[in-house]
C-alpha cells in the first residue's frame, strides 16, 4: 500500500510541475504579444497606404448564406482601399446569389474610394484538391496587390481592422500577420468549451514565441485572418502546394516560418468576430475534421497525446480522493495552477469569466471524447467528409506535411 501512495505522489508531483511551469510561463510571457488596440506608436505610424488598394481580401465560402453578406459588408466598410475576391465554392444555397447581388449594388462612391468586389463561382472541384485550398489558390492567382488576406465567409470585421493590421505589418516589417479572432459565444456550453480549449492550448503552444525566428517549432496560421505579403505567399508555393491539406492555415504558417520569413501573432479583441459553432455539439462536430489531422493522421502520436492529456487533466482530480494527505495537497496545488491558466487565457484571448474553471472536469472529458470521436470516425470512414465532399484517408496522409 505504501508503494502505491509513493507512485501516486510521484505522478501527482510531475503533473503539478507541468501545470505550474505552463501557468507561470504564460503569466510572464502572454503580455508580450502585441495588441492592435493599444496606443503604441507602431500601430499608428505612417505606412505606404495609397488611394489604390494595397491589399486583396480573399473570402472562400461554401453554403454561408447566413453570414456571407455581413462579412462582405464589413469588408467594404473598411477605412482603407480594398480589393475583395469572394469565391462561391459550389454552394447549394444562396451564397453565390448574395455575393452577386452585393457586387452589383456597389455605389460609385464606394468604387471611387478604392473598394472593389469581384465574385468567382466554382461549379466543380478538380481531383486532388480540398475545396477551400482550391478556392483560395484560384483567387490568389487573380490578385495583383502587395498584400493578401485570407479569411472566412463568417468573419465580421471592425471598420479599422485592416488599417491597423496593415500599419502594424508594414511598420514592423512582417511578412505574415495572424490576428486572433474574438468568438461570439451565445450559450453556457460554448463558453465552457472555449474556456477549456484556450487554456489547454497553452500546454503545448507558446504564442509569444511566434515572432522569434529561432523558435522554428512555434508557427501559426489562422483561417479567419492570414495576412501575408504576396511575394512571400508565392515564394512558399502558397495553397498550390497544399492541395489536400486539411489544416491549410497551419501548414501555410509553418512553411512561411520555416523558410525564414517574419511571422507575428497579434491580439485585438473585437477587431474580427465570428460564431464558430452552435453549442457543445456544434463544437464537437467541427473538431471531427481537425483533431486527427493535427497529429498528421498518425495513431501513435494521437494515442500518446490522448493519454498525456488524460493524465494531466484527471490525476489532480483523482488525487483529491486519495488517502495520502501529501497527494491531496499536491492535487489542490495543481488545480490552483489550472485556475491560474484559465485566468491568464481569459485575460488575453476570449474574455470568459475564469470561474468556468469549475466546469473543467466536464469540459476536459468532452475534449478527450472529441479526440476519440475524430479518430474513430476518420478510421471507420477511411477518410473525412467535409462540407459535402469525401476525402480518402490514404490521400490525406500522403499530403500531410509537418506542422512543427
Amino acid at each position: 500500500m505504501q508503494w502505491l501512495n509513493l507512485v501516486a505522489y510521484s505522478v501527482s508531483q510531475l503533473v503539478l510541475i507541468v501545470w505550474t511551469q505552463r501557468a507561470v510561463t504564460a503569466q510572464r510571457h502572454l503580455p508580450r504579444i502585441p495588441n492592435l488596440l493599444q496606443n503604441a506608436a507602431q500601430f499608428h505610424a505612417p505606412c505606404s497606404l495609397s488611394p489604390a488598394p494595397r491589399i486583396t481580401v480573399i473570402v472562400p465560402a461554401r453554403n454561408e448564406a447566413a453570414a456571407i453578406e455581413a462579412t462582405l459588408r464589413s469588408l467594404l466598410a473598411q477605412t482603407i482601399p480594398i480589393a475583395i475576391i469572394a469565391v462561391d465554392d459550389r454552394s447549394t444555397d444562396a451564397t453565390g446569389t448574395l455575393m452577386d447581388s452585393l457586387s452589383a449594388q456597389l455605389s460609385a462612391e464606394t468604387v471611387a474610394a478604392g473598394k472593389f468586389l469581384s465574385v468567382v463561382h466554382i461549379r466543380s472541384l478538380p481531383p486532388g484538391w480540398m475545396g477551400k485550398t482550391h478556392a483560395m489558390a484560384l483567387a490568389a492567382r487573380q490578385s495583383a496587390t502587395p498584400w493578401l488576406l485570407f479569411t472566412d465567409g463568417d468573419v465580421v470585421f471592425r471598420p479599422d481592422t485592416l488599417e491597423r493590421a496593415l500599419r502594424y505589418a508594414e511598420h514592423a516589417d512582417v511578412d505574415h500577420l495572424v490576428l486572433l479572432p474574438t468568438l461570439i459565444l451565445k450559450t453556457a456550453g460554448e463558453r465552457m468549451m472555449t474556456a477549456v480549449f484556450q487554456s489547454l492550448s497553452l500546454l503545448t503552444w507558446r504564442p509569444w514565441k511566434i515572432a522569434d525566428p529561432k523558435a522554428k517549432h512555434e508557427s501559426i496560421g489562422m483561417g479567419a485572418f492570414n495576412l501575408v505579403r504576396s511575394d512571400v505567399y508565392r515564394a512558399t508555393g502558397g495553397f498550390e502546394g497544399l492541395r489536400l491539406e486539411v489544416l491549410e492555415d497551419l501548414r501555410l504558417g509553418y512553411e512561411i516560418k520555416h523558410r525564414g520569413y517574419r511571422q507575428h501573432l497579434v491580439l485585438g479583441p473585437g477587431l474580427i468576430q465570428l460564431y464558430w459553432a452552435a453549442g457543445v455539439f456544434g463544437m464537437l462536430h467541427n473538431l471531427t475534421k481537425n483533431i486527427y489531422a493535427t497529429f498528421r493522421f498518425r495513431i501513435s502520436l494521437f494515442l500518446g497525446a490522448w493519454l498525456g492529456l488524460l493524465i494531466v487533466c484527471f490525476v489532480p482530480l483523482a488525487g483529491l480522493f486519495v488517502a495520502s494527505w501529501c497527494v491531496r495537497v499536491v492535487s489542490v496545488l495543481s488545480l490552483l495552477m489550472i485556475a491560474l491558466l484559465y485566468q491568464q487565457a481569459s485575460r488575453y484571448y476570449n474574455r470568459i469569466n475564469p470561474a468556468w474553471v469549475f466546469t473543467f472536469p466536464i469540459a476536459a472529458a468532452l475534449v478527450l471524447y472529441a479526440m476519440l470521436r475524430s479518430v474513430s470516425l476518420t478510421l471507420l470512414r477511411q477518410g473525412i467528409v467535409w462540407r459535402g465532399t469525401f476525402y480518402p484517408l490514404r490521400e490525406l496522409r500522403r499530403h500531410a506535411g509537418p506542422l512543427r
